[in-house]
């Protein structure tokens, strides 16, 4: 939930001993490699299920940046587990858990009186009311950037140096909002019952990341919270998260170098869809938008409000493929088209009768945008069942070739029906861009 030296780290159980597969390396001393599992929309993409998956054979499990804003939901053997802060992948009790970046203690109420303030205007002409998830990682984020929060790191080194700190940070805030009330005495002894029960898993976490990276081969995996177009950087701003949800994060979040960054997945969700306010071209604010809400269940898992959904728009998910440099796409709840007669994608931007090559940053340019679409035809009939991508029907799989030759990104597909928990399956992609790019590897060998 914020920066810390201090990071938490926890076993599910079980020993962190390799389980085999050995460390993937491009270079001398580089050591264990990474891999990355990105949102590439809005969130909500079905990040879970995927690190659930691809921890079965981990033996590590890291979050980094963000904090409990995030949901994320799997449901394993008919038993739904849901994450806020807690890597989803700690359903396999043989790794151990890893939450990056510490923690930035914050003053109970202090979201609650910041957003009641902002909605009165203060005085302000332009109010702008984020309709964020109200777990207070705006002022975590806040305070960190001011430089005055409070870390894990300082909780557990002199409690009475933390108090005082705590005080004038209390103090400070109550002069901000002069109806903020807090308990300081009280909020202070819940943090002291903290200590001892926090201190056996807490670690400097530079130090221990540097250690997994280079002491026995490790198969670690890094789930990213919230989506590219939430980053607070590159994200739809204002309307983001507060922390850098992309891959650049991870470095940051873990203290780690990027050359041990390995594999980033992509995920994606077949269709669209956003949680809260700000601009979303390719929504759907009719049947096809409450059919598609109604067969993907979409309601936030964090704040309990219904998705906006919409076409899957191919321009954003570019946007987010130049930022992370996916290597594999993971393309989740590709059942929730099994009715459409066709299905349309977006493959371009137009405003004022011009296409835009690139993806806005402009909020007000986002909203004027006009969606250039592909139709593509639907499939009709039930994919929950499938197994491999031979198995999809016929449209279905033209479907998921048409994404890859837009996005271009090669390797593996995971496929996972959102109406049949345990269908979980792992396919490659169609050989085609594997093949271009063998191609133009060996162009460029020849000088063409």
């Amino acid at each position: 939930m914020g920066t810390a030296a201090a990071t938490a780290v926890m076993s599910a159980g079980g020993s962190d001993a390799a389980h085999g597969g050995g460390p993937r390396v491009s270079g001398p001393n580089v050591g264990n490699r990474v891999d990355v599992v990105l949102g590439a929309q809005w969130g909500d993409e079905g990040k879970g299920k995927v690190v659930d998956l691809l921890a079965q054979d981990a033996d590590m499990v890291c979050r980094c940046q963000g904090g409990n804003n995030a949901g994320h939901t799997v449901v394993v053997d008919s038993v739904e587990y849901d994450f806020h802060l807690l890597p989803s992948g700690i359903i396999n009790p043989s790794v151990t858990a890893f939450i990056g970046n510490g923690v930035v203690i914050h003053l109970p109420g202090l979201f609650e009186e910041a957003e009641k303030n902002e909605k009165k205007g203060k005085g302000q002409s332009v109010v702008i009311v984020l309709g964020t998830t109200k777990k207070g990682i705006g002022p975590v984020y806040s305070a960190k950037a001011a430089r005055s929060g409070l870390r894990i790191c300082d909780l557990l080194s002199d409690f009475e140096e933390f108090s005082e700190r705590y005080k004038v940070l209390a103090q400070q805030y109550k002069s901000m909002y002069p109806t903020l009330e807090i308990d300081i005495d009280g909020e202070l002894e819940k943090l002291k019952a903290y200590v001892d029960r926090i201190k056996p898993m807490v670690q400097d976490g530079v130090y221990y990341m540097y250690e997994a990276l280079h002491g026995r081969p490790k198969k670690i995996l890094v789930e990213g919270a919230n989506a590219a177009l939430l980053d607070i950087d590159f994200g739809t701003y204002p309307f983001v998260t507060s922390s850098n949800c992309t891959v650049g994060g991870v470095c940051t979040g873990l203290g780690m170098p990027p050359q041990n960054v390995g594999e980033v997945y992509g995920v994606v969700k077949a269709y669209t869809t956003r949680v809260g306010i700000g601009a979303f071209p390719s929504e759907q604010d009719n049947e096809i938008g409450d059919l598609l809400q109604t067969r993907g269940k979409e309601v936030g898992v964090t704040t309990g409000r219904k998705r906006r959904c919409g076409w899957l728009d191919l321009v954003l998910v570019k946007y987010a493929h130049m930022i992370n440099g996916f290597t594999a796409l993971a393309l989740t709840k590709l059942d929730i088209l099994d009715v459409f007669e066709e299905i349309k994608v977006g493959v371009a931007y137009k405003v004022d009768e011009e296409l835009v090559p690139y993806f806005p940053a402009n909020q007000e340019v986002l909203h004027k945008v006009e969606v250039q679409y592909e139709t593509l035809p639907g499939w009709k009939s039930d994919t929950s069942t499938a197994r491999t991508f031979e198995e999809l029907p016929e449209n279905a799989q033209k479907y998921v070739r048409f994404i890859e030759d837009q996005l271009g990104v090669p390797g593996k597909s995971v496929f996972y029906s959102a109406s049949s928990d345990h269908i979980l399956t792992i396919a490659p992609f169609s050989n085609r861009v594997a093949g271009l790019l063998r191609s133009l590897k060996t162009w460029k060998s020849h000088g063409i």
